[in-house]
Parts: structure tokens; C-alpha cells; sequence
């Protein structure tokens, strides 16, 4: 099968990374597989991609077009004849923006279309309204839209009628995962405990709430420290509310990380505060290496990740207290902190492993391309 999927870039990001892994798996099992980052400005992939993965930057094809008023004209006629020249049996593509260009560069082709949502459309507001009309008008013309889990589904359903066939198409665990040891949940050798959250430093991601909550325990847990991994507009708020509750030797904030797995390998727990996700992968990466986690119940990808809060302690969202009480059970009882860590690895490593992922992903390509035939 011949495969060609659009991304706006392959940048560092989490609808980047699943783009690059399944391109990966897609040429490992001998398709032909086209990448296409629709960027206007050419850049490189953050994430590495399979020598027989073909990657053609749309900036390339629009040359100095990419600088003129003309740009979003120019994109769709060279997203079409890109299409039109590579004849692929089906078109795969990731991000609402990129989705409707995709849906309106192939208008009139016969090649079907799988379009992808990677945020939770229902609590996101980051599409605008022209772009959610445009979404609205034309999803219903795509052979399949997926989204990445089931409460997302059952809301965009809602907000987008008539759409021909809506799956959910979980992301994969990342591969290098399968190799890695659990976390030993250990102290390190200075006999401390971390506990840790990673994210952007946004609103969603509520880390100034985290502190908050954080500080609140952290005189009965002496021997823990919080790290939050990332970086991004809120960190001098952020900073400063370290300082003004005197806990700059407790809370620590490296920036970002260029190995996100190492760094939770050294935790002993995880934490998540998010008010809304479209996936979290950084709960499914840290469930997968053994780490417990408090996490808030948030709209979407929690509940489903920890089957209902059986392999982490599942908060309702915005309940602080409870959410304190979570993390003081869980930082109090080193037993506790085993057996879920380990029930959350077993768990996740069977339901979102790459090959198990990669299955679905051929059922719904395999079902478009015949309806194609």
C-alpha cells in the first residue's frame, strides 16, 4: 500500500512523534510510505525517521511562494498535484488545519482521505471559528476521521454530524519503551524522592495549582521533591510563586528535556493536573514505566488510560482535596506505590503497544482503501 501522510511540521510534539512512529512501522511492514510537512518554511524532524521513509517538504514545492499573499492559494495547488503526482492509495492526515487544506486540495480526487484529530475538539477552542465551520462542512466528505479516545468521540460526534466513519485510534506507546526497565521507584542517592509532572507551562497544564497543592505536603514528605519538566509562557509566574511560598529547594523546574524517559526512570511518582487533554502521552509514558501516578480526571484520556482509575489514583477534576489526599497516600506507602506502579505498566504496555496500535491503524486503512477499489 502506498501511504501518504500530512503533518503541519516535525517538530518537537506529540502529533509529530506519532506521525514519525507510524511512518516508521508503516515502512518497516513494506509499505511505501510519503511524509509531507505542510509548513511553509522548511525545517528538519525532531524525531528520527526510517531511511525508506520518503519526506517531501511542502516549502519546497512553493519556493519563494511561501512569502506571498498568495501562500494558502499556493499551498492547496501544490498539496493537490502532490496527491495527483504520487497517486498513494490513501491519504492520512493529523491536525485540523491541516486536515480541511487536505479535504479541500483532494476535492474531486478519487483517493480517500483518513482525517485525524490530536486535541479533544469538544474542550478546545484552539481551531477558531472559521476553521470549526470549515471542519463541520467538510469532515462529512473524509473517508474516516479518528480521533485518540472514546469520550473525544462521543462529543465530537455531537459537533460534527454526518460524518461517514468515526474511530478511535488511541497513540502508540513509543517503541523505545518496550526496552527500558520500570522505574525502581527508588530514592537516588542522596535519599530523595521525586516526584514529577512534564508539560508546556499553560493554563491547562494547572502546574501553579500543583504547587499549591504541593506545598500543602510537603513539610509531612521531607524527603520528596516536586520536578515539573518543561517550559513555556507561565514560567516566571511560576518561578516567582516558588519563591513567594519558599520552596525553591523543593519544587524544581529543569526546563525541557531531551529524554523525557530517563528523567522519569529516576521518579518514584507522577503527577497530572491537566484541565483538559486531547491524548496524554506523558501519562501513558509514565504508567509504562512502573510510576504511580495522581492524576485528575480530565477530559479526555485519563479514565481510559487508567481503565477507570484502577491503575492510578483518578481524581475528579478541580476536587483539591481529594487530589492532596491522593498524593499523601501515595507518597506515604512505598508498598502501594509497587503494586500500582507495576498493574499501570502491565496494563498499558498490552493495550497501547506500538504493534497493538499499528493493528487498529491497518483495520480502518485496509477498510478505506476497499471501499476505494
Amino acid at each position: 500500500m502506498k501511504i501518504a501522510l500530512l503533518v503541519s511540521s516535525m517538530n518537537a510534539g506529540g502529533a509529530e512523534r506519532v506521525a514519525a512512529t507510524l511512518c516508521n512501522a508503516w515502512a518497516s511492514q513494506g509499505h511505501h510510505v510519503l511524509l509531507m510537512p505542510t509548513y511553509p518554511v522548511k525545517g528538519h524532524s525532531f524525531y528520527p525517521l526510517a531511511s525508506n521513509v520518503r519526506v517531501e517538504w511542502l516549502a519546497d514545492r512553493l519556493g519563494a511562494g511561501a512569502r506571498s499573499w498568495r501562500s494558502p492559494f499556493l499551498k492547496l495547488c501544490q498539496m493537490r498535484r502532490f496527491v495527483s503526482d504520487e497517486q498513494p492509495d490513501v491519504v492520512v492526515s493529523f491536525l485540523t488545519n491541516v486536515n480541511v487544506m487536505t479535504l479541500l486540495a483532494t476535492w474531486g480526487l478519487t483517493v480517500p482521505v483518513v482525517v485525524c484529530e490530536r486535541t479533544n475538539p469538544a474542550f478546545s477552542d484552539s481551531s477558531g471559528p472559521v476553521l470549526s465551520m470549515l471542519r463541520r462542512w467538510l469532515y462529512r466528505r473524509a473517508a474516516a476521521v479518528c480521533v485518540q479516545t472514546q469520550a473525544t468521540a462521543s462529543a465530537f460526534a455531537q459537533m460534527v454530524p454526518h460524518m461517514p466513519s468515526l474511530d478511535v485510534l488511541p497513540n502508540p506507546m513509543p517503541p523505545e519503551l518496550d526496552g527500558m526497565a520500570l522505574s525502581s521507584l527508588m530514592p537516588d542517592d542522596s535519599g530523595r524522592f521525586r516526584l514529577v509532572a512534564m508539560g508546556r507551562f499553560m493554563p491547562n497544564k494547572q502546574f501553579d495549582r500543583l504547587i499549591d497543592m504541593f506545598s500543602r505536603i510537603h513539610t509531612d514528605f521531607p524527603q520528596w521533591d516536586l520536578y515539573i519538566f518543561g517550559d513555556g509562557p507561565m514560567r516566571e509566574g511560576l518561578e516567582l510563586k516558588v519563591q513567594q511560598m519558599e520552596l525553591s529547594g523543593r519544587v524544581h523546574m529543569p526546563g525541557r528535556t531531551t529524554s523525557p524517559w530517563i528523567e522519569l526512570q529516576k521518579a518514584s511518582a507522577f503527577v497530572m493536573t491537566s484541565s483538559v487533554e486531547g491524548f496524554p502521552n506523558v501519562l501513558l509514558e509514565a504508567m509504562a514505566l512502573g510510576l504511580p501516578a495522581v492524576v485528575y480526571d480530565c477530559p479526555s484520556g485519563p479514565r481510559e488510560l487508567t481503565e477507570d482509575g484502577q491503575h492510578a489514583v483518578l481524581v475528579a477534576l478541580g476536587d483539591e482535596d481529594k487530589f492532596v489526599a491522593g498524593l499523601r497516600t501515595l507518597l506515604g506507602d512505598a508498598a502501594q506505590r509497587q503494586k500500582l506502579g507495576k498493574v499501570a505498566a502491565q496494563s498499558v504496555r498490552a493495550r497501547f503497544s506500538l504493534p497493538a496500535v499499528v493493528k487498529q491503524w491497518g483495520g480502518v486503512l485496509s477498510r478505506v482503501t476497499k471501499h476505494n477499489d
